[in-house]
């Protein structure tokens, strides 16, 4: 036999695979770069952040950027702490409201049975093509006559609707035999309890992936602190890092703004690092599909 010998997908080392690390260790190193070089300018002084020609990596690193940072943040009449506790309220609420959300919309148009399912999926899958600046008026003439504006709810109902959520959880969900849900609705199984406990444990990638876009989103939002939201104590902290810096003195603030960036991108780091198996297994999904 021509593969005799030849071992597929083997469990540990071989020396096969060192065909396939010759082309995945240096792409893997060139698509780190960015992260390397977010870190490095946050512990570049200005002499060197503003050296040229430029240098990829720190030469004295220093923890000025951020003493300047929070330096900065102690003069302004709302505490920073304001700011992240804001933050942190915002994007957990919205996760979780998001997912559920999602997963259970998509249990309806994958499972249910009704009239104009499929415009409303084709109407879902109209609204991709719009980009979020597309949709900003509309959104605040929404928040505005619903009487949301200076409220909490302003930064989290807006971003509760993400389209690509709900289209590859659909994805998910058209896999799942319908005989199973079938036999859980014989055992006395209400729609809810099928949802929370057969449903969404057999969909965690789609849902896993979810979570993560919807936190980008919501951690580093803006607009919703610039739009609707005029009460400093109701802002949140990527506004808050976000007009610290940029009304700083250009040369002067070019090491907070390293800073701040590197604050606002550790934590989407973190998050993709923990779920960056489950994200791709659900493109995977998406591409067989």
């Amino acid at each position: 036999m021509a593969f005799q010998g030849t071992k597929i997908n083997p469990k540990r080392f071989d020396k096969s695979q060192l065909k396939f690390y010759a082309v995945l260790v240096p792409m893997a190193l060139f698509m780190v770069l960015p992260v390397i070089y977010i870190v490095n300018q946050a512990f570049k002084p200005l002499d060197e952040l503003f050296m040229f020609p430029p240098r990829f990596f720190v030469i004295k690193p220093t923890l000025k950027n951020f003493t300047d940072l929070f330096r900065t943040a102690s003069t302004t009449g709302v505490p920073m702490s304001r700011y992240l506790f804001n933050s942190i309220i915002v994007t957990v609420v919205t996760v979780l409201a998001n997912i559920l959300i999602t997963a259970a919309s998509a249990y309806v148009l994958s499972k249910k049975k009704f009239k104009l399912k499929k415009k409303l999926f084709a109407l879902n899958q109209i609204a991709l093509m719009f980009v979020p600046i597309a949709v900003a008026i509309p959104r605040f003439l929404i928040i505005k006559n619903v009487g949301l504006s200076d409220n909490f709810l302003a930064h989290i109902i807006p971003l509760l609707a993400m389209p690509i959520g709900l289209f590859l959880v659909k994805q998910f969900m058209d896999d799942i035999p319908d005989a199973l849900i079938e036999a859980a609705k014989l055992d006395g199984a209400n729609d809810f309890q099928i949802l929370l406990k057969i449903v969404m444990p057999l969909v965690k990638p789609a849902l896993a992936t979810v979570g993560i876009l919807t936190f980008q989103v919501v951690w580093n939002a803006t607009e919703s602190s610039s739009l609707y939201i005029s009460d400093e104590t109701l802002k949140t902290f990527a506004f808050y890092l976000n007009t610290l810096t940029s009304s700083s003195n250009t040369i002067a603030g070019a090491g907070m703004s390293a800073a701040a960036g590197l604050i606002m991108f550790l934590p989407n780091l973190i998050i993709f690092m923990l779920l960056q198996s489950k994200v791709m297994n659900t493109m995977s999904h998406s591409g067989i599909k």
